[in-house]
C-alpha cells in the first residue's frame, strides 16, 4: 500500500509503497478515505516540537482521519502508526462515527481545530454567556473555526485579529464583530486592540500565536495606579505560529486580571469530554454551523504541498 513516509527530520515526507499494516489483538484495518495535513504534522516532521518521531523511517499522520471500518461504518479514527496511508490500524474504542451528510474530507479537517476551540473556550477558559472573546490568530485555520464555536457558545462579543486580508475581511460573516490587522507598527496595534475591546478588557483570549503579538496584547493591560480592582482576562495559549517565547513584564501581572493557562495534551479534559466536544463539532458542521475551506490533494502529491502556504485553508490528503 502507499503512504507518507517520513525519512529524515526537516524534510517532507515521501509517498511510496509500505507494507502492509500489521494487526495486534483487538485492532482492524480502516481503509482511509481522508487525512488532514496539520500544522503538528509539519512541526513533528522538522523535529521542532516535542512529540517528533524518534525512530525513522516512520508514516506521518499525527491527527484522526476519516475511514471505513470492516464494517462499511465511516468513522474518524485515530492510529497508533500514522495516518497518512491508504489503510491503517485502529481500535474500535479509537473510532468515532462521522454523522450522515458529512463529507468525510471536512469531519478529517474540522476535528482537530474544532475540539481544540471547544475545549480551549469550555474547559480551560470556561467561556460564560455574554463575554467578550479576541481571537490572535483568527485567519488561520483553528483560529477561524474559533470565531465560530465562540459565538456558538454565547459569547457576546468576538474580536477577530490576524494578517491574512482576504480571510480577515471574511471573519464578520462568520460571527466576528470586529477585525484586527496584526501587521501594523506595534503603538498603532496596540490602539487597535484597546480600541476593539471597548470599555472593559476582553474576558478570553485564545492565542494560537505567542511572540510580538501576543506581547503588544498584554501591554494593552494593566493600570499605573494603587487603586484595588477585580478583572479577569483569561488568556488560553493554544499554538505558537509567530514565536515560542515572548517576554512578560510581572508589573502586568500584578496590575492587571491577566491569567495565562495552555491547552494541549497536558492539560485535557476526560476522555469522555473530548469525545463529547467532538461530536458536538461534527453535530454543528452536519447542521451547517460550522465552515471551513479545504484543498483536497492526492497522497501521491504530500511532497508537493507539504510546506505550501495554506492561506486559511486545510490540506486533506485523498488516499
Amino acid at each position: 500500500m502507499r503512504a507518507a513516509v517520513l525519512h529524515a527530520l526537516g524534510e517532507p515526507p515521501r509517498c511510496e509503497e509500505v507494507p502492509e499494516p500489521l494487526l495486534e489483538e483487538g485492532e482492524e484495518v480502516v481503509r482511509v478515505t481522508a487525512c488532514p495535513l496539520t500544522n503538528l504534522d509539519r512541526a513533528r516532521a522538522a523535529g521542532t516540537h516535542f512529540s517528533a518521531p524518534t525512530k525513522l523511517p516512520t508514516v506521518c499522520g499525527s491527527s484522526l482521519a476519516a475511514g471505513t471500518r470492516p464494517d462499511g461504518t465511516r468513522v474518524l479514527f485515530r492510529s497508533p502508526g500514522g495516518t497518512m496511508a491508504e489503510r491503517a490500524v485502529t481500535r474500535r474504542a479509537w473510532c468515532s462515527p462521522i454523522p450522515d451528510g458529512v463529507d468525510d474530507a471536512l469531519a478529517a479537517a474540522v476535528q482537530n481545530p474544532g475540539v481544540s476551540a471547544w475545549n480551549a473556550l469550555e474547559w480551560r477558559a470556561k467561556l460564560r454567556p455574554g463575554e467578550s472573546v479576541l481571537v490572535l490568530g483568527a485567519t488561520g485555520v483553528a483560529g477561524q473555526i474559533a470565531v465560530q464555536i465562540a459565538k456558538h457558545l454565547g459569547a457576546g462579543r468576538v474580536v477577530a485579529a490576524g494578517r491574512n486580508p482576504r480571510v480577515l475581511a471574511e471573519l464578520p460573516a462568520l460571527g466576528a464583530d470586529a477585525t484586527v490587522r496584526l501587521d501594523q507598527p506595534d503603538d498603532a496595534l496596540r490602539r487597535a486592540l484597546r480600541d476593539a475591546a471597548g470599555a472593559t478588557d476582553f474576558d478570553v483570549v485564545l492565542d494560537y500565536l505567542w511572540g510580538r503579538p501576543t506581547e503588544v496584547f498584554v501591554s494593552t493591560l494593566g493600570f499605573a495606579d494603587m487603586e484595588l480592582r477585580f478583572s479577569r482576562t483569561r488568556l488560553v495559549q493554544i499554538g505558537v505560529m509567530a514565536a515560542p517565547t515572548l517576554s512578560l513584564s510581572a508589573e502586568v501581572l500584578r496590575s492587571s486580571g491577566l491569567e495565562i493557562v495552555g491547552s494541549g495534551t497536558g492539560n485535557a479534559p476526560p476522555a469522555e469530554t473530548l469525545a463529547r466536544q467532538l461530536g458536538q463539532v461534527l453535530d454543528l458542521l452536519a447542521g451547517g454551523g460550522l465552515r471551513m475551506e479545504v484543498d483536497r490533494v492526492p497522497l501521491a502529491r504530500v511532497r508537493h504541498v507539504w510546506n505550501l502556504d495554506q492561506r486559511g485553508r486545510r490540506t486533506v490528503l485523498i488516499p
